[in-house]
């Protein structure tokens, strides 16, 4: 294995796999934890295999290991995670790109173009920010119910907003006008 992050795809074995593993610094770990809004970030590595797919196309198979702290989204208190991810990407030589500003995403969000040179390390920092949890909250964080009223009048609940909430009463109500 090697720690090269970064090869020419003219330069790669259609015959054999490439394997690489990637763990960064102590500064470049601080660099994507500043990136990407982490509080903590540790024991970051990603390794696994360039592999050609075909005449022109590649793949690559990589493992993601990760501890990562984050603010919970309720209290904002530290919240720390492991995360294990198996990482594949195909990478395509005939790609077609969109050409309306909106477009459908694609069934297989594991394809994207080929370039000239394969970047695993900018692989790793993209896999690790989609794997991060969207609201990590601490044990036993909750969201209470906040009632806000005009003095005098009764606060609505979230049980009175439910948009089917009414529906019962206006069976019964039906029911007895029958």
């Amino acid at each position: 294995m090697t720690d090269k992050t970064v090869w020419r795809v003219a330069d790669l074995p259609q015959n054999a796999p490439t394997s690489f593993a990637v763990r960064p610094d102590a500064d470049t770990l601080r660099q994507i934890q500043d990136q990407l809004g982490l509080l903590g970030l540790r024991k970051l590595s990603f390794a696994g295999k360039i592999t050609a797919s075909g005449k022109k196309d590649w793949e690559i198979r990589a493992d993601l290991g990760a501890t990562v702290v984050q603010p919970c989204v309720v209290t904002l208190e530290p919240v720390t995670t492991r995360l294990d991810t198996l990482v594949r990407r195909i990478l395509l030589a005939e790609w077609d790109a969109p050409e309306e500003a909106e477009v459908e995403m694609a069934e297989d969000d594991e394809a994207d173009q080929l370039g000239t040179e394969i970047d695993v390390f900018a692989m790793m920092v993209e896999a690790l920010a989609l794997s991060l949890p969207e609201y990590p909250r601490a044990d036993g964080a909750e969201l209470g119910q906040l009632n806000v009223t005009e003095p005098g009048k009764a606060a609505l609940t979230d049980e009175d907003v439910k948009p089917f909430a009414g529906l019962a009463d206006l069976r019964d109500k039906l029911k007895k006008e029958e």
